[in-house]
């Protein structure tokens, strides 16, 4: 007797319906005396278990309106739909019970570990289809004239100001207390864009960083599977997701290569070298800003999404608090590397889709959110940074 489910499927749990309009040069209209441009409207659907665009036309777009993401239900048994539903179970955007072939199989495993991971629908779309993959972010600074600050000025015209307020009373002043050896840190941290390649960063910084960023500083136990850990920098929830996953290019006493750092414990795990090689994949990774690749240590900032989102359940707030959690762990990271007198950065343009093939990452439950690093600043700057109170360098008009 055949299975009366074999042909139901349901629609994927997260889909997003996006019109485009895209203008292309028309001849015809700029020789009617028009502007010589068309524009096309198409229709995307973004779906966060895909990662990629799926153009869909009227009758798909109809046809994904009557289904539902939660309840099966029985295939058309012919005719147009049967061949509009055909077309959508292929792309991935309808998901069968019992898939027919190894395509369909893949698509039903993605929906099912997008529906278990919890995510805010509008906060999945943004993460999936915000990931770079063989981004060149040094090049597309250079051709659109904005890789300065001159030139950004004149390509984009003025910024905002600064500050925005509508005053409703006279201004009051302030007292400045004498500054700490604290301010005087602040002052000194500056993002390093000139790393020393000639000088080994020692085993007891490289270890300090580590535990101070990223290390448990003390845990407590809820239960046999719940356990909470104090760490240097804030977390939504006490959660602390966001795990690193290093390049380890010049420390004394480790071999270069690919580390996962495990706070409990606070030691490393040594994980399969890159095959275009270790400089090559920081490049890549970092999307050419070879400024940040020659970094003693380079450092990825992988949310665990799945462990976040296990308590903030598809929540409005449960994305920011992780990207909120990045930049906690980058200012902790920005003021111990000045402490010991070394150099810092972090930055956002990198190449996701990279890191989490190198790395073995779960694009639904893991992602690739930004990238930091640290290590002995060089002598001279060959490449600029922003130091305005010269408290890094020497100022050229004092």
């Amino acid at each position: 007797m055949p299975d009366r489910h074999a042909s139901r499927f349901r629609r994927c749990e997260i889909l997003v319906l996006e019109p485009r309009e895209e203008p292309a040069f028309d001849l015809a209209s700029l020789l009617g005396g028009g502007a010589g441009i068309s524009r096309r409207l198409r229709w995307l659907a973004l779906a966060p278990h895909l990662g990629t665009e799926v153009e869909v036309d009227e009758r798909q777009r109809e046809f994904l309106g009557s289904t539902s993401a939660t309840h099966w239900q029985a295939l058309p048994a012919g005719g147009d739909q049967a061949e509009v539903c055909q077309s959508l179970l292929q792309a991935g955007l309808l998901v069968s019970e019992h898939p027919a072939d190894p395509a369909q199989q893949r698509h039903h495993d993605a929906d099912q570990r997008q529906r278990t991971a919890h995510w805010h629908p509008l906060a999945a779309v943004l993460h999936a289809f915000t990931r770079w993959q063989g981004v060149d972010a040094v090049s597309n600074t250079r051709e659109s004239a904005t890789d300065t600050a001159v030139s950004m000025r004149a390509v984009l015209g003025a910024p905002p100001a600064p500050t925005r307020v509508q005053a409703c009373g006279a201004g009051l002043g302030l007292p400045l207390p004498e500054d700490t050896a604290f301010d005087d840190l602040l002052a000194r941290r500056a993002t390093c864009r000139n790393f020393d390649e000639t000088r080994p960063l020692p085993l007891q910084l490289f270890s300090r960083m580590l535990a101070r960023t990223f290390g448990a500083r003390a845990s407590v136990q809820v239960g046999d599977d719940l356990r909470f850990h104090k760490k240097g920098s804030p977390s939504g929830g006490g959660l602390h997701p966001t795990e690193a996953y290093l390049i380890v290019q010049n420390v004394e006493g480790i071999e270069a290569g690919l580390y996962y750092y495990r706070p409990e414990g606070h030691h490393l795990l040594r994980l399969p070298d890159p095959a275009a090689g270790l400089r090559a994949f920081a490049m890549e990774a970092l999307g050419q800003q070879d400024w940040f690749a020659n970094a003693h240590c380079v450092v990825t900032l992988v949310p665990r999404f799945d462990r976040t989102f296990w308590k903030y359940r598809r929540h409005a707030k449960g994305y920011r608090v992780v990207a909120l959690e990045a930049g906690h762990l980058s200012q902790t990271l920005y003021l111990s590397a000045t402490d010991l007198g070394l150099g810092a950065f972090i930055t956002g343009a990198i190449n996701e889709r990279l890191l989490e093939e190198v790395f073995g990452l779960d694009a639904v439950c893991q992602g690739a959110l930004a990238m930091c690093g640290f290590g002995w600043r060089a002598h001279t700057m060959e490449t600029a940074e922003l130091d305005p109170a010269g408290r890094v360098w020497e100022r050229a008009d004092t």
